[in-house]
């Protein structure tokens, strides 16, 4: 999300003397690409069109950090800790802002706390980080104390200008956004740089520009806010329907999309083909199914495959499962 400049209200850049870069681990208690998922990355792009340091869509105009999302708020409502990225110290916390997202309220009524609950840290040498979109009243740290690397900072939340569960992370030197994924790359340049996060965690972060979110089963059409809010119905075997779905981030203009749903056998029970995606999307949800039949679901294991591609190649493939025991 993009954080007004009543946000920034909320840094103070140090004095410290001069010292090499930090290295940060992850921010949240999750494993990248699988119990959370980077959304978007920073907008390096100074002119009204956006793109990521690689080039790519996972980005919109003015963005300034890193989106670690959670797949659902089902997933948030566990309660997933906010960490400290490297070793600092407190310098602003607000943590009393209501966990909801602005598709039920609005823009107007978060102006001013569009960071919602969060917090900054220094780590010296003028390098401060700050994390937003925390859940009210999970943040234990005050103004002064000192954190180190990992530490608890809170719980990831919904509040301030976002209508999904996630962490914004920034960095700033100076007062300057950086992008920890390109650290001093030459401006116009994709996939240059080097990386601020460390060695540990490089791996689970590698550039993944489209990932499936969500996948699964259910028993009647799902829609982006079902599947976000976690209440989709799980399948039974006296189920009416069986529907698979697919939620996935980063699609990009001219991707096509394909889901299949098999049957125990191999017999093909619902297929579709998507018309190729006119722009780039945030996320996009596709499903298929098949209405029970007269008789009884078929005893067995319940497939569904799903694949993107792009100019001509698979870039993204899901498969996943049910199993029915008849009725």
């Amino acid at each position: 999300m993009r954080l007004a400049g009543a946000l920034l209200a909320l840094s103070v850049v140090s004095g410290a003397a001069a010292q090499s870069e930090p290295q940060f681990h992850l921010p949240v208690r999750c494993e990248v690409g699988r119990t959370c998922y980077v959304q978007n990355h920073v907008d390096i792009d100074p002119s009204p069109a956006a793109r990521d340091f690689s080039c790519g869509s996972l980005t919109y105009d003015g963005h300034n950090g890193t989106d670690f999302r959670l797949p659902d708020m089902a997933a948030q409502r566990s309660g997933v800790d906010v960490l400290a990225a490297a070793p600092g110290r407190v310098l602003r916390v607000r943590a009393n802002v209501p966990d909801q997202s602005v598709r039920l309220t609005s823009r107007e009524a978060v102006q001013g706390a569009e960071c919602g609950n969060g917090l900054v840290i220094d780590h010296g040498a003028g390098w401060e980080t700050q994390y937003c979109h925390m859940a009210r009243t999970s943040i234990p740290v005050r103004p002064g104390h000192t954190v180190e690397t990992g530490q608890v900072l809170g719980r990831v939340g919904l509040s301030g200008l976002t209508e999904y569960p996630h962490l914004h992370f920034t960095v700033r030197q100076d007062g300057k956004v950086i992008d920890p994924f390109s650290f001093g790359a030459p401006a116009g340049s994709c996939g240059e740089g080097g990386t601020l996060w460390a060695e540990a965690v490089a791996d689970q972060l590698r550039y993944k520009p489209t990932v499936v979110l969500n996948f699964g089963f259910t028993d009647a059409p799902p829609s982006l806010d079902s599947v976000e809010e976690g209440s989709l119905r799980a399948v039974t075997n006296d189920a009416p329907a069986l529907i698979a779905y697919v939620r996935v981030i980063g699609l990009r203009a001219g991707d096509t999309q394909q889901l299949t749903l098999r049957s125990p056998s191999g017999r093909i029970l619902a297929e579709r083909s998507f018309k190729p995606v006119e722009r780039h999307k945030a996320q996009s949800l596709a499903f298929v199914g098949r209405r029970r039949p007269a008789t009884e679901w078929e005893k067995g294991r319940y497939e569904g495959v799903y694949a993107v591609r792009r100019n001509g190649d698979v870039v993204v493939e899901a498969r996943f499962q049910v199993e029915m025991s008849g009725v």
